[in-house]
């Protein structure tokens, strides 16, 4: 059984991914490290990647023998939400993030896994929201990786990157005009002083 092991950075012949024989995934089995696998030819496959490693759709890998690998990202139940109006859109948006909601987000669409409850919500925020199959692709998350909770191992690495990003912004001296006492954002209270 060949195991593949490595995402290719570079960029190959495109006769060579034309070539290459696919494994589909849907994005929960995109997102494990570890996965014994059958390829779309039939041959069965070790997946071990380093931890944290999310697989998109196209991604070309490396199996142990040298043999190039395509991932395809499977067509699973998700649901396609639409508005008739960017804010009512990006206001579905927050609802589903402060969820903690996997969402692939399009120009004009936003689109998550199939759940009744978050469909129930998302008609109650007056969107229009639809059943289908199709692959799934959502984003990875602001500071790289995935999706991290505190008990995660990489948690630290991405606190500290988080971190650095305040600090870059908050830590400067304020010689630019803009408000710091918006509706619920008082600085004073983040026990950092301003210079």
């Amino acid at each position: 059984m060949r195991t593949i092991d490595k995402r290719l950075t570079a960029k190959l012949a495109p006769v060579l991914v034309k070539r290459a024989p696919t494994l589909t995934l849907p994005f929960d089995a995109r997102c494990k490290s570890r996965l014994a696998a059958t390829l779309d030819n039939g041959e069965e496959v070790a997946l071990v990647m380093p931890r944290g490693t999310v697989l998109a759709d196209g991604d070309m890998l490396v199996a142990d023998d040298g043999g190039f690998v395509r991932v395809v990202a499977a067509a699973e139940d998700v649901l396609i939400v639409r508005a008739p109006s960017v804010r009512l859109l990006t206001r579905a948006a927050y609802h589903l993030g402060n969820r903690h909601t996997p969402v692939e987000v399009g120009a004009d669409y936003l689109k998550l896994e199939a759940d009744p409850v978050l469909e129930d919500m998302l008609k109650r925020l007056a969107v229009l929201v639809a059943r289908e199959s199709q692959p799934f692709q959502p984003e990875t998350g602001a500071y790289g990786g995935g999706h991290k909770h505190g008990h995660d191992e990489t948690f630290s690495e991405d606190y500290a990157l988080a971190q650095k990003v305040f600090d870059e912004h908050h830590g400067h001296d304020h010689s630019h005009d803009h408000d710091h006492s918006s509706c619920g954002h008082d600085h004073h209270h983040h026990g950092h002083a301003h210079r």
